[in-house]
């Protein structure tokens, strides 16, 4: 089984949701001989294993880490108890009688915290930690859609090194068969110049996708931080299509998606911001106790006291006021991010259609019959009943459309691999598309 048709399964750190993300094409279609291509000798790599890669040595996840560790410290700190303090207080200590007068008092003094302080600011902390691990599920699709799309995009690369391989070889039958009928004074010497100028061509193009080629595996090595790209891609990917659903199936999906779970998270933060001021309205209660020495009578007594701060309920409600527009703006936000994630999904879905019915056309009628057309072209222009201008014209034809062959399959692809991000889900892990099926 390809690494397209093999599922992608990981778990998100600290207990995060399991997601199956399946991101390719499923069974590849027997490819037409003449896209047949010489095995590349470098290890061949497999989306799989690029996913794998990134998600173990990206640093845009490793940092995660460090933020769940700064939650700890909150969660701790949000934990204690108000302080304990030590007070110590003397008294007419320097007036004109001297010390005689002088009291000493040593005492502690803390507060009680009423209105469920302390849990709510726990609230506050569980609520974030929910939230972060939902954010790195969002930034776990992020990656795994990027590895997805520079994959995707060798793949379509290699096939046009492919292509630009084929046209070589064409133009070097053209500028021999060319020499044959001049020698033969069937042609023009002109013929010559102009088939050798197209083999040149020919063969700057094919240096010059070897060169995008190379730098497209190096910025597929980045995504894992890697600077060398010893690798290929397994060839005849590239034309491997998934059957998918209607439309409506992958917008209930997409529901799901972290990018809309993030606004639920983020109200539950919210949430509990909230009930963390109101709790500020209900004001604590100070509390002090201790021990007076006093050397004008020279005795010894307990001293005790409370204090209660007023009107703090009016000093809280700007803060509870803040608080609650908060959390009734991040409705409107998620409507709108709802609204934008159906026309991304659409747009995707749609693009999609359209490049494997482009794929379905080329591969079953167009591509074959330009192939004949140009064979019998050649065999006419061999015999002299047409011009070498035909002869390239009918050549070209069939190179230009095994090009939008390429195009069309890599744009499917790039439309599934956003599908599939949308809705974090594969799109039918268990269907598959003829890719010649009409």
């Amino acid at each position: 089984m390809s690494c397209f048709a093999t599922p992608l399964n990981w778990r998100l750190f600290r207990g995060a949701p399991v997601l199956n993300v399946l991101l390719g094409i499923l069974l590849a279609i027997p490819a037409l001989p003449i896209f047949a291509q010489a095995q590349d000798a470098l290890p061949p790599l497999t989306l799989q294993q690029a996913v794998s890669r990134t998600l173990e040595r990206h640093p845009a996840l490793a940092v995660f880490e460090y933020r769940h560790q700064s939650l700890d410290g909150r969660a701790q700190t949000a934990n204690l108890r108000p302080a304990l303090n030590l007070d110590a207080e003397l008294e007419n200590f320097a007036g004109t009688d001297g010390t005689e007068n002088t009291e000493f008092t040593v005492g502690l003094s803390s507060v009680i915290e009423l209105g469920g302080k302390r849990d709510a600011r726990g609230q506050v902390i569980v609520s974030e930690r929910r939230l972060l691990n939902i954010d790195r599920e969002i930034q776990a699709l992020d990656l795994l859609g990027e590895v997805t799309r520079r994959y995707v995009q060798v793949l379509s690369t290699t096939e046009q090194v492919a292509l630009a391989g084929d046209a070589v070889h064409l133009a070097e039958d053209a500028v021999a068969s060319v020499r044959a009928r001049i020698s033969a004074g069937a042609a023009p010497g002109v013929e010559q110049l102009r088939a050798e100028a197209a083999l040149s061509r020919a063969q700057l193009q094919h240096r010059q996708l070897q060169k995008q080629l190379q730098a497209e595996r190096v910025a597929l090595a980045a995504m894992w931080g890697e600077t060398r790209a010893d690798f290929s891609v397994p060839t005849g990917q590239l034309y491997r299509l998934q059957a998918v659903d209607d439309f409506s199936t992958y917008f209930a999906r997409a529901q799901q998606n972290p990018l809309l779970m993030r606004y639920a998270s983020e109200a539950r933060v919210q949430d509990a911001q909230l009930r963390l001021a109101r709790t500020a309205a209900r004001a604590d209660l100070g509390w002090g106790l201790g021990v007076r020495q006093s050397n004008e009578t020279d005795s010894t007594s307990l001293v005790a006291g409370v204090s209660l701060p007023l009107f703090s309920g009016r000093r809280a409600q700007g803060e509870i006021a803040r608080n609650r527009a908060a959390l009734e703006g991040i409705a409107l936000r998620e409507e709108s991010a709802r609204l934008q994630l159906h026309t991304q999904l659409y747009r995707a879905y749609s693009d999609r259609a359209q490049a494997v019915h482009a794929v379905q056309r080329l591969r079953a009628d167009i591509i074959p019959t330009l192939a004949r057309a140009m064979s019998e072209t050649e065999a006419l222009y061999r015999a002299g009943r047409y011009s070498y201008q035909e002869w390239v014209a009918a050549r070209e034809e069939l190179l230009d459309a095994r090009s939008a062959l390429i195009q069309s399959a890599t744009r499917a692809l790039l439309a599934e691999a956003e599908m599939e991000q949308l809705t974090a889900e594969p799109l039918a892990p268990h269907n598959t598309l003829q890719a010649s099926e009409k």
